[in-house]
């Protein structure tokens, strides 16, 4: 019998799934390595070792919330199925001519990322509908009829429809949908009206072609997952994290699996806005480094920024404009470099490149001893002794180090005439000063000074290099939350049930329709809530607000700027009220306005949320005693290039207000908190590591 206080958290990553289970008060964690071929195969094995220690029966576990990589791993490797895109005439291309924009001006040899579908897999058909959503070519029937006909006889297994100006007007693409529904019911049709009803024809195709091309994949995967679970008596519901931070049912994740491109590292977000909230932090750097991938958040007043549109495999890393752009809405992440996988080369220029090819699960890291040869990220940490060979994941994996010290001399000490512990020095510094060097761009972008920001770090390799990037972003204060290693699984049972409707309708001020908008408003939060309302169907205790958000721009330019309006200012349009919250958050951004211009609005969005529970703040401790430091083990320092004596600390051991001074390995199952010799580590009641500089020595 299933027990609604049980709550399951399942994060596939690259490298690792973690598993984190969560009964009343107690939690309970795992995490296990992914299995490519079957990754449901890796949430059974998670879901019965978590249910082991918690004491219970998988059948009595309550609800499932998951997030996957599955679906930005598809996408990166080409694995979709078998998909055709019908557009207008005239724009069979569109995909892959792209914006026309050089992301990299000087460079001769500029490789962008092929297009999802070949030319000779992209269809048209002659209709027109222009901006204003008339129709002046109208769908002959009979053409759509034999287009069917076409597709089904070429073998397609799923459709992308993308006409000109549907986020306006989706007549025609109901249409074709309805024809194939009526001739070729096996084949799986996207909407590009649907998946992403917003302007520019270029983003908007490519998500939908993007939806099409791994919802077969993705259908299949849930439909496995959901039958799996049933063997084992699990008979609860199973949600999936979207890339925006809120949960969907599995059908809305079948329907539209694009929208789960992001799932696993939002997840992430939204655990350090939770922790955010408990310590009352505004301004946070939330950072996330898994096995494959690392990424960082901006989180102010503990909610995460978000976006409208993200890339997904760049060509040139860190370089915006280099990859697919899928035009959903996310929570605005910057991949800031590589994971505990991720491979090391030296490069043409002699200088260590660090992936990113990664070593993934299989065969994994070179100290894993299953078949890899490279030296990776996990290598490195190894040597320089970050790592204790015989406690890694729990113990569950034994590292070898020999392999490590073989893989980094062959692969960058040979070349660089340098040992194995100066090549596994060089290589995570360069991982760092990459994180490091992408964190303050993606600050001034944002105009937000980091030595103001608190960093949250979780992943199960954030804390082995997070001191070391706040010494490099002169970030004065870092958190480490209790179960660090597997946060997204644990950001996955925070996070509220949502949904976001968005819709592109021009407007400039000047020509200003108070009642259009009234609404256009209530059509997106009728939208919005009745998705969210599906979700929660029997949970009558959950409430469901709104959010509401327009997107604004000076007449002339090509980009806008989000603006928030409250649920007054956006159900009661005013003019002035517009311009006003506009100019205030363009002058956040760029320090003054421009006068004299019209302003345009593009696009309108309401996101139904249920309400996030209050958390209590969590009590702050100065520190008390100092922690057990009977253990220790020489432990590479990078600020000064050399190896000291370390304290090694277990976690689970160090009573509230307990500390330790740097430098310090304070271990646990998941993960491994790298002090360094310029910070200090307190013990919090909640299971926090607190980390801040050390106070100066009084020499008088």
């Amino acid at each position: 019998m299933t027990d609604s206080r049980i709550r399951l958290g399942v994060d596939i990553g690259g490298t690792f799934t973690d598993v984190v289970l969560e009964k009343g008060g107690e939690q309970f964690s795992t995490k296990v390595l992914t299995t490519y071929i079957a990754p449901e195969n890796g949430i059974i094995d998670g879901m019965n070792q978590v249910c082991a220690k918690a004491g219970i029966e998988p059948a009595e576990i309550g609800q499932i919330i998951h997030g996957t990589t599955l679906a930005t791993n598809a996408l990166i490797e080409r694995r979709g199925a078998k998909t055709a895109l019908i557009t207008t005439d005239g724009f069979r291309d569109v995909i892959e001519m792209r914006t026309e924009s050089r992301f990299e001006q000087y460079d001769l040899n500029l490789s962008l990322p092929e297009p999802l579908l070949p030319r000779y897999q992209r269809y048209t058909l002659p209709e027109r509908i222009n901006a204003l959503g008339e129709v002046m070519v109208a769908l002959d029937p009979n053409k759509v009829d034999a287009m069917v006909d076409r597709i089904t006889a070429a073998g397609y297994e799923s459709v992308a429809v993308g006409f000109l100006h549907s986020y306006i007007n989706d007549s025609h693409e109901r249409q074709v949908r309805d024809a194939f529904a009526a001739k070729a019911p096996q084949i799986m049709v996207s909407l590009s009206s649907e998946v992403s009803p917003q302007m520019r024809e270029y983003e908007r195709f490519n998500t939908a072609v993007a939806n099409a091309y791994i919802k077969p994949l993705m259908k299949s995967y849930l439909g496995r997952l959901e039958q799996r679970l049933r063997d084992q008596g699990v008979a609860c519901s199973i949600f999936l994290m979207h890339s925006g931070g809120g949960i969907i049912s599995i059908e809305s994740a079948a329907e539209f699996p694009v929208r789960l491109v992001e799932s696993g590292p939002a997840g992430g977000a939204v655990f350090a806005a939770d922790i955010a909230a408990k310590y009352g932090v505004d301004k946070v750097l939330s950072f996330d480094m898994g096995g494959t991938t690392a990424k960082i958040c901006l989180i102010k007043d503990q909610t995460p920024k978000t976006s409208r549109v993200f890339e997904v495999a760049r060509t040139y890393r860190f370089k915006k404009g280099s990859g697919m752009p899928i035009s959903i809405p996310v929570i605005d992440m910057v991949e800031i470099g590589a994971g505990g996988g991720s491979l090391a080369h030296v490069d043409s220029m002699r200088q260590i490149r660090v992936g990113p090819e990664s070593a993934g699960s299989e065969p994994g890291p070179a100290c894993y001893a299953r078949g890899g040869t490279q030296p990776a990220v996990t290598d490195a940490d190894l040597v320089l002794g970050k790592l204790d060979p015989e406690n890694f994941a729990g113990g569950s994996i034994r590292l070898n180090i020999s392999n490590s010290e073989k893989a980094l001399a062959e692969s960058l000490g040979n070349e660089l005439n340098m040992d194995a512990q100066t090549a596994a020095y060089g290589l995570v510094e360069v991982v760092d000063e990459n994180m490091g060097n992408a964190a303050r761009v993606h600050a001034v972008e944002n105009g937000e000074d980091l030595s103001e920001y608190t960093m949250i770090a979780f992943g199960g390799a954030a804390p082995l290099h997070a001191g070391r990037l706040c010494e490099k972003l002169g970030v004065k204060r870092l958190l480490v939350p209790k179960g660090a290693g597997v946060g997204s699984a644990i950001g996955f049972l925070r996070a509220p049930f949502s949904f976001e409707a968005n819709r592109s309708v021009f407007m400039r001020l000047s020509n200003f329709d108070a009642s259009k908008i009234s609404s256009l408003i209530s059509e997106l939060e009728q939208e919005a809530t009745g998705f969210v309302q599906e979700c929660i169907e029997g949970e009558s205790s959950l409430s469901i607000s709104a959010e509401y958000k327009v997107y604004m721009r000076y007449s002339g330019q090509g980009w806008e700027i989000p603006v928030s309006l409250t649920g007054a200012q956006a159900k009661e349009a005013n003019q002035e009220t517009f311009k006003r919250l506009f100019e205030e958050q363009y002058i956040t951004l760029f320090g003054r306005p421009v006068e004299g211009m019209d302003i345009e609005i593009t696009v309108w969005a309401v996101n139904a949320t249920t309400p996030l529970p209050k958390p209590d703040l969590a009590e702050t401790l100065r520190s008390r005693s100092k922690a057990d430091q009977a253990l220790s083990r020489s432990l590479f320092d990078p600020a000064i290039g050399e190896s000291l004596k370390a304290s090694i600390v277990d976690r689970n051991i160090m009573a509230d207000g307990d500390y330790v001074d740097g430098p310090a390995a304070i271990t646990e199952d998941e993960t491994t908190i790298i002090v360094p010799s310029s910070r200090t580590a307190i013990k919090q009641p909640d299971g926090c590591i607190d980390v801040i500089v050390k106070a100066p020595v009084n020499l008088n």
